[in-house]
């Protein structure tokens, strides 16, 4: 039995999709927080329980039977989010699953200037300590991320953002094409896997040149000292610690942490990954 959380997400629920192209509903399940979400699924033969990271004990029955559980990570940062993972971890672990599958993130690192980065750096240390095999997908920064920078600069044809660097923007559909490969093929990958990345890596100045083809209107890239992003950020209402976090990703990407491409995601795929003009294409197309 293979267990994914998450299914109902973005990522998770196009990770099942893919995965009952290459095995039976019968040896799937899901681990969702509100069931009903994932009628759909159960009414084609997929296992679906209820399962929350806040709750051990609901992922103990979430989880039973587990040969592998895939441990989609929670939309969430800091130390909640990696208690989180931990509880999931333990679940797994206690369920007797053989291997354990995380969506991590390329970047991941300790000293990463991402807060989230970060935490995934944190909740890959509880799989090494956890005694059980595991398997750390490290993801591409998701492409759908530049296409919310954009949504502002699409209406006043300006992208005012702090300075950054090359990001290998990369599709959830590629992502998730690629996660139920490797469940499929259990013990494919041992550890953290080489960064799984589209075939380019852009700054905004190229994706502002992308949008304005796309859409016909200008569209001009222009930096934003630091700290005035924080104000303009925290004077539209988000936190302080959101603000500051999103300010990680800017300069976690001149610090080239998100720079690399590499051939492990289309090797996986037999194809070229999407490209992110394909993403935002369809993206800009339902404004």
């Amino acid at each position: 039995m293979i267990i994914v959380t998450g299914a109902t997400g973005q990522l998770g629920r196009q990770i099942v999709e893919r995965l009952l192209t290459r095995v039976p509903a019968a040896r799937v399940s899901v681990s969702v927080r509100d069931p009903q979400k994932a009628q759909a699924l159960a009414d084609r033969g997929v296992r679906v329980r209820r399962g929350s990271f806040t709750d051990a004990a609901s992922l103990a029955h979430a989880f039973e039977g587990a040969s592998q559980v895939l441990i989609v990570s929670v939309d969430k940062m800091g130390e909640e989010c990696v208690r989180q993972h931990r509880t999931a971890i333990e679940a797994a672990v206690a369920a007797g699953a053989r291997r354990i599958l995380y969506t991590s993130q390329m970047g991941a690192g300790a000293t990463s200037h991402f807060q989230a980065c970060r935490d995934h750096a944190a909740t890959e240390e509880t799989l090494r300590a956890c005694g059980v095999p595991f398997t750390s997908l490290r993801n591409g920064f998701y492409a759908t991320s530049a296409a919310h920078f954009l949504d502002s600069a699409t209406k006043s044809g300006r992208l005012v953002l702090p300075a950054d660097g090359p990001v290998a923007w990369t599709a959830h559909a590629d992502l998730a094409e690629a996660t139920a490969a490797i469940l499929a093929d259990e013990g494919r990958f041992d550890g953290p896997t080489p960064p799984l990345t589209g075939s380019q890596a852009l700054t905004f100045d190229d994706i502002a040149a992308i949008a304005t083809e796309l859409t016909g209107r200008t569209m001009t890239r222009a930096t934003a000292p630091d700290d005035e992003f924080r104000e303009q950020l925290t004077g539209q209402g988000v936190p302080e610690e959101m603000a500051g976090q999103l300010l990680g990703i800017f300069a976690a990407s001149r610090a080239d942490e998100f720079a690399t491409v590499d051939p492990t995601l289309a090797t996986l795929l037999g194809r070229e990954p999407i490209a992110l003009g394909a993403v935002l294409r369809e993206l800009l197309s339902k404004d």
